[in-house]
């Protein structure tokens, strides 16, 4: 086994990783503590993303979560490293985390996706979900002056119940109240499209914050090896805790 893998390792990732081989991982889906509460641990790390952007291959992307306000700083942070904006999705919740009466209630969370390198060489395999709908799409028969110019002549689509459709950005999925061990722990069905879209079977998958390793439990379900850091104690508790949680997979999660 290599010896950096599978594991979490205790530390500051800014210097836990300095250990780590470059050039080695394909993605880094990570969730960073944004600075917005008054837990202990919700400092925001500065300078993170150096060595991060060592670890990744040259072709690579990055997942970031965040709010809005710890977002809005990434993006220099992000261009100093070389990434680019690529895309973003948002984490739409059963219930939110807000609820003052003057404002609308908060139930999504965003993500946002940096690559570098050439775009049609970072690893990319679109994801699909089966809840389409039928309908049926017709195309006009043209007038005969403009047969034969660029568009068919009549004909009818039609399309099934549950289908395959690319996946949307908006990904509604239940959030882990009432059995979350962290605080802001994630579910692994919203780290697990990210992954799977990022990470090719047997790539390397990197995270600098595990918290309660909901990255690095979905990598090891889809066959993606990974590799995380966790600086807060407890957090390191927790996941040996998370992991004892009866069913933990991704079809429940």
């Amino acid at each position: 086994m290599t010896p950096w893998l599978d594991q979490c390792h205790f530390g500051d990732c800014r210097e836990v990783m300095k250990s780590w081989p470059s050039a080695a991982a394909d993605a880094c889906v990570t969730d960073p503590p944004y600075g917005d509460t008054s837990l202990k641990w919700d400092k925001q790390c500065k300078g993170w993303m150096a060595e991060v952007s060592r670890v990744l291959k040259p072709a690579a992307s990055v997942w970031v979560f965040g709010s809005m306000r710890y977002l809005s700083t990434i993006f220099s942070e992000m261009e100093a490293a070389g990434f680019k904006y690529a895309q973003d999705i948002v984490w739409e919740k059963q219930n939110g985390s807000g609820f003052h009466n003057d404002r609308f209630r908060r139930v999504h969370e965003h993500a946002i996706q940096f690559y570098r390198g050439a775009w049609a060489d970072v690893f990319k395999a679109p994801q699909f979900t089966h809840d389409a709908l039928a309908k049926t799409v017709r195309r006009k028969t043209k007038p005969l002056h403009m047969r034969g110019i660029g568009c068919a002549d009549a004909n009818v689509y039609e399309s099934v119940d549950g289908g395959p459709r690319l996946q949307r950005s908006v990904i509604h999925v239940a959030n882990e109240h009432g059995k979350a061990v962290h605080p802001t722990q994630k579910p692994l069905g919203i780290i697990a499209p990210l992954l799977a879209y990022s990470v090719p079977q047997g790539g390397i998958a990197i995270d600098p914050f595990a918290g309660s390793n909901t990255m690095g439990i979905a990598a090891a379900q889809l066959g993606i090896r990974w590799a995380s850091c966790e600086s807060d104690p407890a957090s390191m508790q927790m996941q040996g805790e998370r992991l004892r949680q009866r069913s933990l997979c991704l079809e429940a999660a």
